[in-house]
């Protein structure tokens, strides 16, 4: 997961790349100020952009970025709770 380290476009394009040829199964790149997640499965020397997790099955990526936005409104505790149900 990469999160703001660099450009937006470094982390969607070339360390995008370098996870591929290093065998990760799954990249993200996480967008905090946006609230967005941009998710990519990595198969057959490649990556394709996915909006559930096929590493963490049943994440939605639709739930991560809910938190992310949440992060900027409501305490950890609340945000906890929060997933709990979405998960239960």
């Amino acid at each position: 997961m990469e999160i703001g380290s660099t450009t937006f476009r470094d982390d969607i394009g070339s360390k995008r790349l370098l996870y591929e040829q290093f065998g990760a199964l799954e990249y993200w790149v996480v967008n905090v100020e946006k609230g967005e997640v941009f998710a990519f499965a990595m198969r057959d020397g490649g990556s394709a952009r996915v909006v559930v997790s096929q590493v963490l099955p049943g994440l939605e990526m639709a739930t991560v970025e809910a938190a992310l936005k949440r992060g900027k409104t409501e305490d950890d505790g609340a945000i906890n709770r929060w997933l709990i149900e979405q998960f239960n």
